[in-house]
């Protein structure tokens, strides 16, 4: 059952999942066509699609295949300048019911990218996890770091030749492997969330993370058989949806629900919040055995 207002991008398309690469480098068009078709059905808000290193022209064909069985918007996922612009360009927006693709992702060091506004308006996600400091690439460490990040990247989007409303803007915090997080990372993105979500000058504004991130190389079941990707995924949900968050890049496939106060995966992730260095992963191992 579905989580009342939670849009999810459905992530399959994507070269960094190792099914789908072995799509791509078949070029089986019409399997990953169907893969746009599945999460279509399955309830999928926005269809991404990532490419990797693959060429703009393949970007711009590939667009106009996944438009050919879904009029869901697409997700334009690509660093590249050249790959967005061609996917912008080739996307169809009466396809899509009038809606506006997203563009994933802008950050400080990329903000260049905002210029493709002017081949056709998109819904950015912009990616707070990072600054730009003196021409340099810096890590934001605190919640204040990532909130500032996210008011000089709306300034930005607000110019006068883009003029994009709040209602767009889609701010992504990060997010951590709850098995690997040694930095607190995950505490970082909580307080950010918080921070934006009280900040007025955002009001209107989206936030997404790319959920499964969160569960990344960890096994899919307890000793118990209890299925833990989607456990404590929703676990992340239950915290962070009331702090603001309200789009993820996730799978449809995944069960995602809130979860009860006493559910031993939220009980996990809250203890995992309170620790520090590697004392979090062996209360992840502790909440597998």
């Amino acid at each position: 059952m579905a989580i009342q207002n939670l849009t999810i991008i459905g992530e399959s398309i994507n070269d960094s999942v190792p099914s789908t690469k072995k799509l791509f480098e078949a070029n089986d068009i019409a399997a990953i066509k169907e893969l746009a078709r599945m999460q279509d059905e399955r309830g999928a808000a926005y269809i991404d699609v990532n490419i990797g290193l693959r060429t703009a022209d393949f970007m711009a064909h590939l667009v106009k295949e996944i438009q050919s069985v879904t009029a869901k918007p697409l997700s334009i996922d690509t660093p590249d300048p050249k790959i967005a612009k061609a996917g912008l360009e080739a996307y169809d927006a009466d396809r899509a019911q009038g809606e506006l693709p997203v563009l994933n992702s802008i950050s400080e060091m990329r903000r260049e990218m905002f210029e493709l506004y002017s081949v056709r308006p998109f819904k950015p996600i912009l990616l707070l996890s990072e600054r730009e400091e003196n021409g340099a690439t810096r890590p934001n460490r605190t919640p204040g770091d990532e909130h500032e990040t996210a008011q000089a990247l709306l300034a930005y989007a607000r110019k006068p030749e883009y003029r994009i409303p709040n209602g767009d803007v889609i701010f992504d915090p990060g997010i951590a492997p709850v098995g690997g997080d040694t930095e607190g990372i995950l505490k970082m993105v909580l307080g950010a969330l918080e921070l934006m979500r009280s900040d007025p000058d955002l009001e209107g504004v989206h936030m997404s993370v790319g959920l499964s991130n969160f569960t990344v190389m960890l096994p899919s079941k307890t000793s118990s058989g209890m299925p833990v990707k989607s456990t404590l995924e929703s676990a992340f949900l239950t915290l962070a949806m009331p702090r603001g968050l309200d789009t993820i890049i996730g799978s449809v496939k995944r069960n995602y629900e809130l979860l009860d106060e006493d559910h031993p995966a939220l009980v996990c992730l809250r203890d995992v919040l309170k620790l520090e260095g590697y004392d979090t992963l062996l209360r992840v191992m502790e909440f597998y055995s």
